[in-house]
């Protein structure tokens, strides 16, 4: 069965987006069967993915209103080699239709629930903001990654997303954890940078991703261009940071499917 990780931060600016789709083509690079969903209006991760947000028959949006299956909705990304599940600025108006709707916390979950077991990896990219769509992409997951960028209010603003995953996990999703926390556009010149990151150390030790995410020209370059920053430069500080992003997760998912196994082998 795939793990379901959302990509979360109620904080905007912080690496969110370039991170699901630059995790996503690296875990696909491994040979990893990879989906990314877009949660956001905004449909940055659609876009970033090489795929026209304007030209979409259907997307997430009409998926979570009941207009559509999942297959009908789902496009390729020919540049990062993952699935998408598309959004573009229809999705605020889910927002609204869902708020009188049955269950609807769980309508993403339940309609991954039929293809969970084709993925590795299903990647979620939720709004900078805990709205209905980011509910349902909590509700939805195993477990969060919170990209973060090693500045004063991120870390205000990092209390306020646990206590989310928090709430959530207490009420909606019992299963719902951190699966760790990545410090992204790192510039270890910066002083406050590195205060940040002992800081972020100290209170969350291994749940800290080794990995860090660099300030990187090609990085911000790839967007603009539909593809992720494997694509458009291999080479690049980037890109090879995301594969290392990639392996380590690969590496804890191993272990942890180990440990949980030892566990249920002993009860």
């Amino acid at each position: 069965m795939g793990k379901v990780l959302a990509m979360a931060n109620q904080k905007g600016g912080v690496g969110k987006t370039t991170t699901s789709v630059n995790l996503a083509a690296s875990l696909a690079a491994t040979k990893r069967k990879v989906l990314l969903i877009d949660l956001d209006p905004q449909g940055n991760a659609t876009m970033g993915s090489g795929v026209d947000k304007a030209d979409l028959e259907n997307s997430v949006y009409e998926l979570l209103t009941g207009q559509c299956e999942l297959s009908e909705a789902l496009r390729h990304s020919e540049y990062g080699n993952y699935d998408l599940l598309p959004a573009n600025g229809d999705l605020t108006a889910a927002e609204v239709e869902l708020l009188d709707s049955q269950v609807k916390e769980h309508r993403l979950r339940n309609a991954l629930a039929s293809v969970r077991d084709a993925y590795d990896f299903i990647l979620i990219d939720c709004p900078p903001s805990l709205n209905m769509l980011t509910v349902n992409g909590l509700v939805a997951a195993d477990a969060v990654i919170i990209p973060m960028q090693c500045e004063y209010y991120a870390l205000e603003g990092l209390s306020a997303l646990v206590n989310t995953i928090q709430r959530i996990s207490a009420k909606l999703n019992p299963s719902l954890q951190i699966e760790g926390l990545l410090r992204t556009m790192y510039d270890p010149r910066n002083s406050l940078t590195r205060e940040v990151s002992a800081q972020l150390t100290t209170h969350f030790g291994d749940q800290l991703y080794k990995t860090v995410i660099p300030r990187n020209v090609r990085l911000a370059e790839a967007p603009s261009y539909g593809m992720p920053a494997l694509a458009y430069d291999k080479q690049s500080r980037g890109a090879v940071a995301y594969l290392a992003m990639a392996g380590e997760l690969i590496r804890r998912c191993k272990q942890a499917d180990k440990a949980r196994a030892v566990t249920d082998a002993t009860e």
